[in-house]
């Protein structure tokens, strides 16, 4: 099987031979590459699993920004230069880490891993990273790198391997150790994820689909010898996530350069009252879920408002 089967006919050529890590020149010891196939990916028709929607000749459908499909030939390439304009090319950003070597991940997970081990608490902060008391020190696990492993593993296995921590420590993280993949672990994924993630750049349904491939994590929807996470069991609803306030500084309108400190709700803060809610289950929750929390990290992150 091929791991870039979403990879539509008219994306760029896939090297090595079409199989990963096959071919010459690779340094010894730099480790099995992940998303070697993948050159340019496209936004496309998918249903609520993330599985692509075939065309009638078996090709993936591009859709437009509109949600439009984009025609295509038998062949599944854009009929036209006007309607090969109309492809959306998905941004990953900083999650293009993911394509590096394996070495890369390990050593990331190993140093996360020992500091979560070697944590007298944790706690989550609003967004939801974890927040550790190490010798006394509290930090948050901020690190993009690190945040990716800790996404790939829990989505991977459904449990962070090797987390030794005592379980009066992790508290109601407890499923963290649970070797099976659950609603808390889809939740916390999806914090992890958005730190992992750059701070400028919206996480998609396309973005979260094609990053799981890349990274080869493993669902239990298999279609044409792929394998997709299953989100049916994924609701989320933002008010109720978001129900904390957050404290920042605000300029005071005076144009003399004094800030004011203010206190409101996060919904109000970030995300201006804007209700948004996924009670049908699927990776279109999941992504905005996802989203949400990269968009209060970057609020965090700035200063001033």
């Amino acid at each position: 099987e091929e791991e870039d089967s979403d990879r539509p006919p008219w994306a760029k050529t896939p090297g090595r031979e079409g199989k990963p890590g096959s071919g010459g020149g690779k340094p010894v010891g730099a480790g099995t590459m992940k998303g070697d196939l993948y050159g340019d990916l496209y936004v496309i028709l998918r249903d609520a699993n993330g599985v692509p929607i075939l065309d009638q000749y078996g090709h993936v459908q591009p859709i437009d920004a509109d949600g439009n499909l984009i025609p295509l030939n038998e062949e599944g390439e854009p009929v036209d230069e006007a309607a090969a304009a109309l492809l959306q090319e998905v941004e990953f950003s900083r999650l293009n880490v993911a394509r590096s070597p394996s070495k890369v991940s390990d050593h990331a997970y190993d140093s996360v891993l020992e500091t979560l081990n070697s944590a007298t608490n944790i706690t989550l902060d609003p967004a939801g990273r974890l927040v550790v008391t190490v010798d006394g020190v509290v930090k948050t696990i901020d690190s993009p790198l690190e945040n990716l492993v800790l996404y790939e593993m829990l989505l991977d296995k459904g449990f962070l391997p090797g987390l030794t921590v005592d379980d009066a420590i992790l508290g109601s993280l407890i499923f963290l150790k649970d070797a099976q993949l659950t609603t808390a672990d889809l939740d916390a994924a999806t914090s992890f994820l958005a730190a992992a993630s750059d701070k400028a750049t919206t996480v998609t349904i396309d973005s979260v689909v094609y990053l799981n491939a890349i990274l080869g994590i493993t669902g239990t929807i298999v279609v044409n010898g792929d394998s997709y996470v299953d989100y049916s069991t994924f609701n989320y609803d933002r008010a109720s996530t978001y129900v904390g306030d957050i404290t920042y500084l605000k300029d005071d309108g005076t144009g003399t350069g004094t800030y004011i400190t203010v206190t409101e709700p996060i919904m109000t803060a970030v995300f201006g009252d804007e209700p948004y809610t996924s009670d049908d289950g699927g990776v279109d929750g999941f992504a905005q879920a996802t989203d949400d929390a990269r968009t209060l990290i970057e609020f965090i992150h700035e200063p001033i408002h």
